[in-house]
């Protein structure tokens, strides 16, 4: 048992099933259609299907249940492995958020990742593991890092018992190889409800170590504000997710430099305003030098 504390606010959502496809256009602010069916669906006190079978990255086949123990809680995500983009920023930012938690993987919880692509190997697993383990700095605690592949049944009834909504869409070279999915990650109490949800790719390290301990005391927390961070490729050129991004740097970028610019300026004139005044004598001192003269 880790102790006592926690909470955050909430979501709605549909989840589609597996390999459910369609595509729009995205006009303006609207989302393209084939994202309106991509969201997180917070299923708070949801139980998980702990008897879902998957095969582990040593290759072995496992159930989820095998993570939970009754007495620590988990952190999960779904992602895919071979995602160009989201996924390994999401994975940064937990992995960046658990170095700065004082909780062991393995000791004090674990951390399930399982990819929603049927197609990818243990062997693809156990790579990414190997990386991020490196990121982490901690070889020490590969007993708490769990890289998960499985077939689409399995997978299905874990993101549904979660609520993360995805569909396949086409990759640089039209197959349906990627996927459009929002970016989250939960923490489940040790038997294997969910607990609570973060959202986005970067995570508070508080929040994390709170929402674990929290956990750990299978206490639910609070639905969290639904802003949701999505990856889609929407055409063999163009990854529409980078461009969001882009869009969105960018419009930060002009910010910045519109108030830098701005800052400057205002100094800049009131530079040349104290330099003006500095030069140009005042009255009192206009009258003392005329009776100097005198």
């Amino acid at each position: 048992m880790l102790g006592l504390l926690a909470a955050p606010l909430r979501c709605g959502a549909q989840v589609s099933s597996y390999g459910d496809k369609s595509e729009g256009d995205n006009v303006g602010e609207q989302l393209p259609t084939v994202l309106q069916k991509v969201q997180v669906s917070q299923h708070l006190n949801a139980q998980l299907p702990l008897n879902a079978p998957f095969v582990d990255d040593a290759g072995q086949p496992v159930t989820l249940g095998k993570y939970f123990d009754g007495k620590h809680p988990v952190v999960l995500t779904t992602v895919y492995y071979n995602c160009p983009m989201l996924c390994s920023e999401e994975m940064d930012g937990l992995t960046s958020a658990l170095e700065m938690v004082n909780l062991v993987p393995g000791k004090d919880f674990q951390i399930v990742i399982i990819s929603i692509d049927p197609t990818e190997t243990p062997k693809l697993a156990a790579e990414k593991k190997a990386f991020y383990l490196r990121r982490y700095g901690h070889p020490e605690t590969a007993s708490g890092w769990h890289y998960l592949t499985g077939q689409p049944s399995a997978i299905d009834a874990v993101t549904k018992a979660v609520g993360f909504g995805y569909v396949r869409v086409p990759g640089p070279d039209g197959k349906l190889t990627q996927f459009a999915h929002a970016s989250s990650i939960e923490l489940a109490t040790p038997q294997g409800k969910i607990a609570q949800y973060y959202l986005g790719v970067e995570y508070s390290p508080k929040d994390v170590l709170l929402g674990l301990i929290d956990a750990s005391g299978n206490k639910i927390g609070s639905p969290v504000a639904n802003i949701l961070t999505y990856c889609y490729r929407y055409d063999p050129q163009t990854d529409k997710h980078s461009l969001m991004v882009v869009r969105a740097v960018q419009l930060g970028g002009i910010v910045t430099v519109a108030s830098l610019g701005s800052f400057i300026f205002l100094m800049f004139r009131r530079d040349i305003q104290l330099a003006h005044e500095h030069d140009t004598p005042q009255p009192d001192e206009k009258k003392s030098g005329e009776m100097d003269k005198g």
